[in-house]
């Protein structure tokens, strides 16, 4: 089925050291579901990976695509995706593709969700497996919840009037003031005009970053220099509600991500990240991908982030929230300081990277311990040696992943697009396809690369439409981090095998509508 351009323009915008917390604190903020498996306490690592393999409950991961938990089903044994784009062309044994039906115009991802927990091949497909589903989501809303509850699943993440609460940018500021990680120096307020601005950034200086309350990749932050610069966002700001306005810095962004359980905040590696770069997105300040690697930053910076993290985490549970997060933070280059950017209280478009790093597969992937926080089965587990290994840097390899968008400002039809699978790159910097394969770590060297297709042939390909994943070893950029000549090459190289023809002579192009919503 076509789908109309308005529609596929937003869809691509969905696709991307500390003391541990007293248990009786975590399970006093929400209890604990019922537990799946027997009263015996899991011991460690061991314990928690045996008890995963062994699993008999069925876990389904809902969103448009697997792309944000690729690889868990290799770890969790009756774990399953259902998605609304089928990347794989049906070759993925564990992703169920159901055929589409006529429905309502999506507005955002929680619709696609919802759309799939009514589609009868999906509620079929659940019933014979057995067992009451347990659902995992990047994104959903109260109908969601309404919806899994009617067919007797549950899901296993806070609420989400919670997970909405403190999604909010500006309760994020707050809720870092109370537990101590400092952000940007910011005045938060409503903006009424161009003259209330400059009153409340008096102690900011002439050079601002506004962002509203909710928003991605860089749709809803705005650089406000002059009253032309603020006059063509007015109305993306004023009548906007609170907005953090920011002093701007020169600054490096990276990404962290972390579970709150029971036992303490469990945090993954900082990871660098990819903004902006025009060869990948037209969204300037857009997020376009993430490298982690053991030397991303100073010794003394990723000690202060990972701190920051586990004192966010400490905080989160204090504010009734509980497993998976993620936590923007911004370098200041010239001062040396660590700043909080913003919270993500879900899975991200970085889990993929946190989920796959050889830590990970030393011990057990970080969400792996999301679901165990849930299933309800006692364990112990020593969040301080699990945190030491996972901050070590022989622990830490190195890779990279970038969000191929399309960048031109035009609109045309794909007529061929990439499959998914294992890409090689050419010592002339040709790149072919190599074999079918769904997990990224069948990648065997930095000439090969795991491509997500998102984008298929007869969908609308339009400006910041999100062609797909590419991820591969090494880095993506240099040590000024720009972008890389083999990052270049792959980029190039991929965009080459997606083909489009114009719209038909005589049929208008469809109005785009703004905001559009994200897939990643």
């Amino acid at each position: 089925m076509k789908r109309s351009l308005d529609f596929c323009r937003r869809l691509g915008r969905w696709l991307v050291g500390a003391p541990p917390v007293a248990a009786q604190t975590l399970a006093a903020a929400q209890p604990p579901a019922a537990a799946v498996g027997g009263a015996k306490v899991l011991d460690g690592i061991s314990d928690i990976r045996r008890w995963f393999l062994r699993n008999e409950t069925p876990i389904w991961f809902v969103s448009a695509t697997n792309f944000n938990l690729l690889g868990i089903d290799l770890w969790v044994r009756n774990f399953r995706y259902i998605s609304y784009i089928d990347c794989y062309d049906g070759r993925h044994p564990g992703v169920l593709v159901p055929h589409e039906l006529p429905h309502a115009e999506f507005g955002s991802i929680e619709d696609i969700n919802n759309y799939l927990l009514q589609h009868k091949e999906v509620l079929d497909h659940l019933k014979a497996r057995g067992g009451a589903a347990k659902l995992v989501f990047l994104m959903f809303d109260e109908r969601t919840e309404a919806l899994a509850a009617e067919i007797g699943a549950e899901i296993w993440f806070p609420p989400a009037a919670l997970r909405n609460t403190v999604d909010n940018k500006i309760e994020t500021v707050r809720i870092g003031n109370k537990a101590g990680v400092p952000s940007v120096p910011n005045v938060l307020s409503e903006v009424r005009d161009w003259d209330h601005l400059r009153e409340l950034a008096a102690g900011l200086g002439d050079d601002l970053v506004l962002q509203s309350a909710f928003g991605d990749s860089g749709h809803t932050t705005f650089f406000i220099k002059s009253e032309a610069d603020f006059d063509r966002h007015r109305a993306e700001i004023v009548g906007q509600g609170e907005i953090k306005i920011m002093k701007r810095i020169n600054c490096r962004g990276s990404a962290i991500e972390a579970c709150a359980t029971a036992q303490g905040t469990i945090v993954g590696p900082l990871m660098t990240e990819l903004i902006g770069f025009t060869e990948l997105t037209p969204y300037r300040g857009g997020w376009c991908g993430n490298e982690i690697f053991a030397g991303s930053f100073t010794q003394e910076i990723r000690d202060k982030a990972r701190d920051y993290t586990v004192k966010f985490g400490e905080q989160l549970v204090r504010e009734g929230y509980r497993g998976y997060f993620e936590l923007d933070f911004l370098v200041d280059l010239e001062s040396g300081e660590l700043y909080l950017g913003e919270l993500n209280p879900r899975i991200t478009g970085a889990s993929s990277m946190t989920n796959h790093a050889a830590f990970a597969h030393a011990d057990a992937p970080l969400f792996v311990f999301h679901l165990l926080e849930f299933a309800g089965v006692p364990y112990r587990l020593d969040i301080a040696a699990l945190n030491r290994r996972w901050a070590d840097p022989d622990n830490i390899d190195s890779w990279c992943q970038m969000v191929i968008k399309h960048t031109d400002a035009s609109i045309d039809i794909l007529t061929e697009a990439p499959q998914s699978g294992i890409w090689k790159l050419g010592d002339d910097g040709s790149v072919t396809f190599s074999r079918f394969d769904y997990r990224r770590r069948a990648i065997e060297d930095e000439n090969e690369a795991f491509f997500l297709r998102i984008m298929n042939a007869g969908n609308y390909r339009y400006e910041g439409a999100d062609l797909g994943i590419l991820i591969t070893r090494g880095r993506a950029m240099t040590a000024d981090f720009q972008l890389n000549p083999r990052a270049k090459a792959w980029i190039d190289g991929i965009r080459r095998q997606f083909k489009g023809e114009p719209i038909g002579a005589g049929v208008p192009k469809p109005q785009l509508s703004e905001p559009a919503f994200k897939l990643l």
